[in-house]
């Protein structure tokens, strides 16, 4: 008689998924609310919208997204809980710029073999930033696909949603010639440009060489977590003449402001405004990476961008100051050449 063949010997461990579920389930749970109508393990995340009967014209807003080739670098060393930090505010923000509050996030994490100890770390960081930004984390799926994914590997999306009210959306139509651009500091590559960055940094070094400019190992310098713009944007999102934000991901600062300052209208940065961090003359530096592809695939240390009118810009600075940011003005938008 042959061997039985089962689904466990096959590849899929139905044991380790539900170990995996009994691990992560106080670190969602953490992050519910009153709106939160189910626990974890139904069919669908239920969630109670009926507050949005306080406003006049409600309209949800959603993003997808993943973390890109970074998952590479947190493959090498093992820290897995900064990458689901950097799903949340990746997909936050990208909302955020639109004038939107984030209301619930859900996840997808797809694997050759379950690892619930890896599981729990990165869904420990999807919490931590759904705190962060106040939403809850009301629903996820967790694939096992055998020989889909090298061992040890994975990949991620997230998706959030939130709600605006329509008269407070954001979305750049308003912008003119003169307005000023206000950016606001990065605090590392956040999710962007690392196919190039371990092109150039991992044939020359070990991921936990010690740079002295960096003042940190290599790999630590390219794990800092995305940051979260949510604050900044809900501080700042009602002062009058401000026109546009635009987050800055792959593509650069310009690449993505003009994807909501468009024709007729036009950008003038400038590069000198601000000081490049460390991490990226480094890349560039080892790399000879050409100045162009710097500024279409990193954040180069700005991470969003705030489009205003002249008159409005001095109240957005001193807002921003005033919750312990660290302003710069990096141009204006000007007519099309």
């Amino acid at each position: 008689m042959s061997d039985q063949l089962t689904y466990k010997t096959a590849g899929v461990n139905i044991d380790a998924g539900e170990e995996t579920v009994e691990r992560v389930k106080p670190m969602i749970r953490s992050t519910f609310n009153e709106n939160v109508l189910a626990d974890i393990g139904g069919f669908g995340g239920l969630y109670d919208v009926s507050f949005l009967k306080e406003y006049d014209r409600p309209v949800l807003v959603s993003s997808v997204d993943g973390v890109g080739t970074k998952l590479k670098v947190a493959f090498m060393t093992g820290k897995y809980e900064g990458v689901g930090i950097d799903l949340v505010n990746h997909c936050v923000n990208d909302i955020a710029v639109c004038g939107a509050r984030p209301i619930y996030f859900l996840d997808y994490f797809a694997t050759g073999v379950l690892e619930p100890s890896v599981i729990a770390e990165v869904i420990s960081g999807f919490a931590s930033g759904c705190r962060e930004n106040n939403c809850a984390l009301i629903g996820g799926e967790t694939a096992e696909m055998p020989s889909m994914y090298a061992d040890g590997e994975f990949d991620l999306s997230g998706t959030v949603v939130g709600v605006v009210e329509h008269e407070q959306m954001v979305t750049g139509a308003d912008s003119a010639v003169g307005d000023v651009l206000i950016g606001l500091p990065s605090n590392g590559l956040h999710t962007n440009g690392y196919s190039l960055a371990r092109a150039v940094l991992f044939p020359k070094y070990d991921p936990n060489d010690q740079i002295e400019e960096l003042g940190s190992i290599i790999s630590d310098a390219l794990l800092v977590p995305h940051r979260s713009y949510l604050m900044v944007i809900q501080e700042t999102k009602s002062i009058e003449g401000v026109h546009a934000y635009s987050h800055i991901t792959g593509g650069g600062l310009l690449g993505n402001t003009s994807r909501v300052i468009r024709d007729p209208l036009s950008l003038r940065i400038d590069w000198s405004a601000w000081e490049r961090p460390v991490i990226f003359n480094l890349i560039q530096r080892e790399g000879n990476v050409p100045e162009e592809d710097m500024r279409r695939t990193f954040n180069l240390g700005v991470g969003l961008v705030i489009g205003v009118t002249q008159n409005g810009a001095d109240a957005v600075v001193t807002t921003l100051r005033e919750i312990g940011e660290n302003p710069v003005v990096i141009g204006e938008v000007t007519e099309q050449a």
